[in-house]
């Protein structure tokens, strides 16, 4: 009985001190998330009018400026480039980013799977590790990104993708990444990167009369860049702020099972206890009547 009593109290001691660090960690995430979150508000609008306006350059363009980076051409070569986090204990974020890109892989891109032609760079170390023991072409050149988080690294990896586009290296560049709503709420998204998409013009509507200054070509190769370059750092801001808000939801559940686990175990030291006292109290008892007989 004593054996059993104090493995209950171990259990209550180690539960309590996984408590303090789900606590610990949950206030971490929390001040962490306020930055994050704070980034991406400012910068959505802004990238998603960017988005837009490009979008609209192209469905717009008068076919006598050739756009590289608009160029529709037969898929044989995809890239898609999967963000997710550098840490774990943030419940299912990351295996639902993997999950999305097995799925676009499987649904769209499945003959150019059977042939080796999809290419996924991985920016965050989870989704590189889980998609490598996959099996699947990975690349890990940007997965360090979130170590020193920056508009100028991811350039880089954005860069990297529209000159790989350019040179037929690939026929279209997809992101795969979570869309952040709130703390408990991600969207996981797939996104077309490249060629960039045209917008559908609606029934009866008239064509935009763009005035280009300066010349429309000169115009096109200067701003079609930077508006990539923002729009795959906004995708990177959505999943840095999905990530803590992810991790604080799940160190706040976490905490509270501990909160249930450990009245659980309460309830059984408090019996066992019991019990232990009514042995002894009954051994007494019936020792005294040996002795009286």
């Amino acid at each position: 009985m004593a054996g059993q009593l104090k493995e209950v109290r171990n259990r209550i001691k180690s539960v309590q001190s996984t408590q303090q660090i789900t606590k610990a960690m949950k206030m971490v995430s929390a001040a962490k998330l306020r930055r994050a979150q704070d980034a991406i508000i400012q910068m959505r609008p802004y990238a998603m009018k960017l988005q837009e306006m490009l979008s609209n350059i192209v469905s717009n363009s008068d076919g006598n400026v050739e756009i590289k980076l608009a160029q529709e051409r037969p898929i044989e070569k995809v890239l898609l480039i999967a963000i997710t986090s550098d840490r774990g204990l943030c419940g299912a974020y990351n295996a639902n980013v993997v999950k999305l890109a097995k799925a676009v892989i499987a649904e769209k891109y499945s003959s150019q799977f059977a042939k080796g032609n999809i290419t996924i760079w991985n920016i965050g170390k989870k989704g590189w590790e889980s998609l490598t023991k996959s099996g699947y072409k990975t690349d890990a050149t940007f997965k360090d990104i979130y170590v020193n988080l920056n508009f100028e690294h991811v350039q880089a990896a954005a860069k990297a993708a529209m000159q790989a586009f350019e040179n037929n290296e690939f026929d279209a560049v997809e992101i795969i990444y979570s869309e952040f709503k709130n703390a408990a709420t991600q969207v996981f998204t797939a996104e077309q990167f490249l060629p960039i998409p045209k917008v559908t013009p609606k029934a009866g509507a008239k064509k935009a009369d763009f005035i280009f200054e300066p010349a429309q070509d000169v115009l096109i190769a200067e701003l079609m860049p930077k508006i990539l370059n923002t729009q795959l750092y906004k995708a990177v801001l959505d999943g840095n702020a999905s990530e803590h808000g992810a991790r604080m939801t799940a160190m706040d559940k976490a905490s509270e099972n501990a909160n249930e686990l450990l009245k659980s175990l309460k309830i059984s030291y408090n019996r066992a206890r019991q019990a232990a006292i009514t042995t002894e109290l009954t051994e007494i008892v019936s020792g005294a009547a040996a002795l009286q007989g």
